[in-house]
C-alpha cells in the first residue's frame, strides 16, 4: 500500500491538508516517499487529566496534536520517528479502557482508543510500519525509553517520602527519570540527561543518587582506559590547567490504591507500605 500511494497526487493532497490544519505553528510534513496511512482521535493520559488528541500515522513518523476545531485546526504539533517507538499494551483501569503505551527515548505516554478493535488496528499498523523501517535501516529496536509521568491525580501524597500531602499551596512535581509525583523537598536536584534535554532536569533524590553513582562508574571506566595510554608516553604529565586561557488548580480526585499504572519492577503499593 505504501509503494502504491507514494508520490501520488491523492497522498500529496492528504498531507497538504494535514499541514494546513496545523498552520504556521506546525512543521512541513511532505517528503519524497512519505505516505499518510491513517488518522484518528485517541485519548492521551496527560499530567492533569486525559485529553483527546488527533493522531496521524505516516509510514515513517507519528504526528499528534491538540484539537482546536476537528478537521480544520490543530496546534501543539509533536513528531515522533517510528524507528524510536516501542509499544506496550496495558490493562484497563476504572477511568480508561483499551490502553497502550507509546514509548520513545525522549517521551513515553499512554493513550486509549474508543474500542478494543480500534486499539488492535492502531497497534497492528504501528508495529507493521516500525518493522518495515527497522528492516530497511538495519537498526535494532530501541531499548532505552523515557519514563511515563504518573498522572497528578493518581496520588495526593509524595510518592517518595509518603509524608507530604499535596494541596493548592503544596505543588506536585515530576521526576524526569522515574516519572513519580513528588514534593519539592524530594526533588530539589537537577541532573543533565542529554537524551531527554540539553538542560539539567528535575529529578527526585533517589534517582539523583543513582544517576551520580552511574556517572561515577562511567568516569572510573574512562580513567582505566586512558591510564595505559598515558603511562606509555615518556614524560607525560597531566595538565593542571593553570596555563589555560514553569501550578495545578484542578481538584484532586482519589484513585484506588491498587490501581496498576504501568509495568514496573517496583509496585505502586510498596510506596505506601
Amino acid at each position: 500500500m505504501v509503494d502504491h500511494l507514494a508520490n501520488t497526487e491523492i497522498n500529496s493532497q492528504r498531507i497538504a491538508a494535514v499541514e494546513n490544519c496545523f498552520g504556521a505553528s506546525g512543521q512541513p510534513l511532505a517528503l519524497p516517499g512519505r505516505v499518510l496511512l491513517g488518522e484518528g482521535i485517541l485519548t492521551k493520559e496527560c499530567r492533569k487529566k486525559p485529553k483527546p488528541r488527533i493522531f496521524f500515522l505516516f509510514n515513517d513518523i507519528l504526528v499528534y496534536g491538540s484539537i482546536v476545531i476537528n478537521k480544520r485546526k490543530y496546534n501543539s504539533q509533536h513528531i515522533i520517528p517510528l524507528e524510536d517507538v516501542t509499544l506496550e499494551t496495558l490493562p484497563d483501569t476504572l477511568q480508561m479502557k483499551n490502553r497502550w503505551m507509546i514509548k520513545t527515548s525522549k517521551k513515553s505516554f499512554v493513550v486509549s482508543a474508543a474500542s478494543l478493535t480500534e486499539r488492535k488496528e492502531w497497534i497492528s499498523h504501528l508495529e507493521e510500519c516500525i518493522r518495515h523501517l527497522l528492516t530497511k535501516t538495519g537498526r535494532q529496536p530501541s531499548t532505552e525509553h523515557a519514563a511515563p509521568w504518573i498522572p497528578d491525580k493518581a496520588t495526593d501524597i509524595c510518592m517518595r517520602c509518603t509524608q507530604t500531602k499535596f494541596s493548592t499551596l503544596t505543588r506536585r512535581h515530576h521526576c524526569r527519570k522515574c516519572g513519580f509525583v513528588v514534593c519539592a523537598d524530594c526533588s530539589r536536584q537537577r541532573f543533565l540527561m542529554p537524551r531527554l534535554s540539553p538542560k539539567p532536569l528535575r529529578v527526585c533524590n533517589l534517582c539523583y543518587r543513582q544517576l551520580l553513582a552511574e556517572k561515577k562508574k562511567e568516569a572510573e571506566a574512562d580513567l582505566r582506559q586512558t591510564e595505559p595510554i598515558c603511562s606509555a608516553i615518556p614524560g607525560y604529565e597531566p595538565s593542571s590547567g593553570d596555563d589555560s586561557d514553569k501550578s495545578d488548580d484542578d481538584k484532586a480526585e482519589r484513585w484506588p490504591a491498587d490501581t496498576e499504572f504501568y509495568t514496573s519492577p517496583v509496585s505502586w503499593s510498596s510506596f505506601h507500605s
